[in-house]
């Protein structure tokens, strides 16, 4: 049950101030204990919106540590306040906090070990704004990726994921990169540690506020999955020792 779990909601945060409201009201107050955003230096009031908010857990970065660094804060904050759930919302408002209740209640009945939101399943994606260039993109990269890595997912590059506090404990987020690749990187790591993930359909959001990688960043970040793909196959292959390398799932 999920009243018998303590549900933690993290943010990272970057300029973020014209939707974190509108976010944080979506919130489901009745079953989340604690929230903790994450500024990483942004350059407007999202840190002035958060404490107005009365957001108690406020970390603030002196320098912008990219979106992987801003995530290492938050998963260290929320293990360090005894979350047994953690579910990562984006304070852009591209994901829609009205499906944390669903994702919490799959791990809290020990359903799955972590749960996806999934924009690509059923037709959220193209219908929420997504550029048709990104949905592209999206399906080739997570096709040559299931295939590299021997799983099925319906994407690899949401940023809606809900976590159990073994999956935090257990994965060395230290090794991951400070930058976008940290969610492939992350979830690479939790599929090679054995633990079972699950998918919900998604809808979503893209506005102007909507934050998004784009440009060098975005062919960058395809380079880097292709990369982190091989690199887990030739891990499980014995071939090199990764930040893959890991316990067995009966060890679990």
């Amino acid at each position: 049950m999920i009243k018998d779990r303590k549900l933690v909601v993290v943010m990272p945060a970057y300029n973020a101030a014209g939707t974190l409201k509108q976010t944080y009201d979506e919130l489901p107050m009745d079953i989340v204990d604690e929230i903790i955003l994450v500024d990483d230096a942004s350059t407007d009031a999202t840190t002035v919106i958060a404490e107005e908010l009365g957001i108690r857990h406020i970390l603030v970065h002196d320098e912008n540590l990219g979106y992987g660094g801003n995530q290492k804060s938050c998963y260290a904050k929320a293990t360090s306040l005894g979350a047994d759930i953690v579910i990562m919302v984006h304070p852009d408002y591209q994901y829609t906090p009205k499906l944390i209740r669903a994702m919490a209640s799959l791990i809290a009945d020990n359903v799955f070990d972590c749960v996806l939101g999934s924009r690509i399943l059923g037709i959220g994606a193209l219908k929420g704004g997504m550029p048709l260039y990104k949905y592209i993109s999206n399906r080739a990269l997570t096709f040559f990726q299931n295939m590299l890595v021997n799983y099925k997912l319906a994407e690899y590059h949401t940023g809606y994921r809900a976590f159990s506090r073994e999956v935090l404990n257990s994965l060395p987020l230290e090794k991951n990169s400070d930058d976008f690749i940290f969610d492939n990187q992350m979830l690479l790591q939790v599929i090679s540690h054995g633990f079972s993930i699950g998918e919900i359909t998604c809808p979503t959001s893209y506005t102007e506020e909507t934050s998004s990688i784009g440009g060098l960043s975005a062919v960058r970040y395809g380079l880097g999955v292709l990369y982190e793909s091989v690199l887990f196959r030739l891990d499980k292959l014995g071939v090199v020792s990764t930040r893959y390398s890991c316990l067995n799932k009966s060890e679990h």
